[in-house]
């Protein structure tokens, strides 16, 4: 029912109520009863109630509505986090060394290090914004999802007792309004068989019968008009406690239940964003940690320390060449001729002369670069000292790996021989016989090249070289003769010289033994031997090892015996200085009748 025709049937009511009541007639005017003003008084505060209930209804629902915004907000936020991470973890993935040979030539270098410790916090930086969006999906996310539910839940319950609070006054209303009318029509039926009766008492022409029959007629109205008095009496009272009730405790309640929910919903709310700081404070302190790394990392460069890698990982073991000598082409060449020149030094001038001139060691491309024999003759000294070594290390892992494997089988094979029933003890054997095969064959490897790399050790020149250049460059101004300007300035790319031939590579069945350490032994047994031609010195030699002889860049020298195939030439600078030195450090020049032989 609507609250206007509410009022209007109210104010009908309370007219007829002062007609009821009242002696007087229906013109007579009369001031407020206190009882009608209470009445509207509680018809004031119920169209008040029903309209703020709807405001409540529709400003908790709005409150709900709000917390979901909230919490779609957390997710959508956990899920960027989630999404960082990710990225953050791909990226560091990405750019982690691979396992091959280029990481562990990375290693050595601070830098990379740096780097790779960079990366390795970066992943565990990853890690903590994952936590935090574990922690705002377990924190936030799921208890708002829970507590939305109870929530939608307790506010259906609230509405649901004040729906039904209203229903039933509205229907006691109904009835109260119904025993007013009744009230009303039993009144204005004794107020019409009452005034039947005086119209037939007064009228003489009525028999007594019919009067008498009046006066019954209208004492009956009156007395159920009196009972409907009462019935409507005692319905309003109790109406009237059951409407006061109703706005000044169950609606109350209500009202009171209700702003608790709101106040509680505006609390989780509150809390759920100090979680939400909270999440992300928490992990501040490990993602400073991760940052410290990353500086730490930083600090940890060593410039200077790096670069002597480069030069220690790239350096050839060679000493520089020489100063390039100035050629007058001007004037005829004159020769002048010295103890250490011989008849057929002409042939060695013409020959040289006629090998085109090339270009200085360092700069040299390295022809085969990528691939080269197995003893890495095709590397300079010192590099191809490494790589022997590097070689050599991973041999000695495979061997240790198999013996450690010849080892477990052993052990197998005896528990098999103790408990024959776990195995037959003769199928190991064949995997035995087949790893002591391979430990031979990885030994044998391993001897070949120990053999490379005491040869390479014992070639090298001593740093100690450099120091006696300047008293060598001396020696070689009365040394060299007027050809030895045009010989071949290269230092060997390959196997030590630019031009290689069969005489100066190094076979790989070299014993080390057979070096320097007999050379003494040769030059006592043997006679002094003729010479076979001469050769130039392309690089200076110090020549500290026992059986080898010094010489100077430029220095011409008598070659009394070839080489071999073990890398060294037997020269003499005069009856009483004889000794070896490398042949890719001269160049040789052989006479024609020993080269025929």
């Amino acid at each position: 029912m609507k609250p206007v025709a509410m009022l209007r049937r109210r104010s009908e009511f309370f007219l007829f109520l002062d007609d009821a009541c009242s002696a007087k007639s229906e013109k007579e005017e009369r001031p407020s009863s206190p009882c009608e003003d209470y009445l509207r008084v509680l018809l004031q505060m119920k169209i008040t109630s029903d309209d703020q209930f709807d405001n409540l209804e529709k400003h908790t629902q709005w409150g709900i509505e709000y917390l979901e915004k909230y919490t779609k907000f957390v997710k959508e936020r956990s899920e960027i986090e989630f999404n960082y991470a990710k990225q953050i973890r791909n990226l560091s993935k990405k750019y982690q060394p691979k396992k091959n040979s280029r990481e562990e030539e990375e290693s050595k270098y601070s830098f990379c290090r740096a780097f790779l410790a960079t990366l390795n916090e970066l992943n565990d930086y990853a890690g903590q914004h994952e936590v935090i969006a574990e922690n705002l999906m377990s924190q936030i996310i799921t208890e708002l999802a829970r507590y939305t539910q109870e929530l939608k839940t307790e506010r259906k319950s609230h509405f649901h007792d004040g729906r039904k609070a209203q229903q039933h006054i509205e229907s006691s209303w109904k009835q109260l309004e119904s025993c007013k009318r009744k009230f009303e029509r039993e009144c204005k039926e004794a107020e019409r068989a009452n005034q039947h009766f005086e119209r037939m008492d007064a009228d003489i022409n009525v028999t007594k019968a019919d009067v008498e029959k009046a006066r019954q007629q209208a004492q009956m109205r009156q007395q159920m008009a009196t009972d409907s008095k009462n019935d409507y009496s005692s319905y309003l009272q109790k109406f009237n406690q059951e409407q006061n009730e109703h706005y000044f405790t169950i609606i109350p309640n209500i009202f009171q239940k209700l702003q608790d929910m709101e106040e509680k919903r505006i609390e989780k709310l509150g809390v759920c964003m100090k979680t939400f700081a909270e999440v992300n404070r928490q992990v501040l302190p490990i993602v400073g940690k991760c940052l410290d790394g990353m500086t730490k990392a930083a600090g940890s460069i060593e410039p200077k320390t790096d670069s002597k890698q480069v030069v220690e990982s790239y350096k050839s073991g060679f000493e520089p060449p020489g100063d390039v000598e100035f050629e007058d082409y001007g004037q005829a060449m004159k020769r002048t001729a010295s103890e250490t020149s011989l008849s057929n030094s002409k042939e060695g001038k013409e020959k040289s002369a006629s090998k085109s001139k090339g270009k200085l060691w360092p700069f040299i491309k390295n022809k085969n670069k990528g691939s080269g024999p197995e003893d890495f003759s095709h590397l300079p000294p010192e590099q191809r000292r490494k790589k022997l070594q590097g070689k050599l290390d991973d041999l000695n892992k495979d061997i240790q790996k198999e013996m450690d494997q010849r080892d477990a089988l052993t052990k197998m094979k005896d528990v098999y021989i103790k408990n024959p029933q776990m195995g037959d003890p003769a199928s190991v054997d064949p995997r035995l016989t087949e790893i002591g095969q391979n430990i031979e064959k990885l030994q044998l490897e391993a001897q070949k090249f120990e053999g490379w790399l005491a040869e390479v050790e014992e070639r090298m020149p001593s740093k100690s070289d450099t120091q006696r250049r300047s008293v060598l460059y001396e020696t070689q101004n009365n040394t060299t003769v007027g050809n030895n300007c045009a010989q071949d300035r290269e230092s060997p790319d390959g196997s030590y010289t630019e031009e290689q031939n069969s005489e100066t590579q190094v076979k790989a069945t070299v014993n080390p033994a057979s070096t320097t350490p007999d050379f003494d032994d040769e030059f006592d047994d043997e006679d002094s031997l003729p010479t076979i031609g001469t050769c130039k010195a392309l690089y200076p030699f110090e020549g500290h090892n026992e059986g080898t002889i010094a010489m100077a860049e430029g220095e011409v020298l008598y070659v009394i015996e070839e080489d071999k195939g073990d890398g060294w030439t037997r020269v003499r600078r005069n009856q009483d200085e004889e000794g070896y030195v490398p042949t890719s450090y001269v160049e040789v020049f052989l006479e024609t009748n020993a080269k025929d032989s």
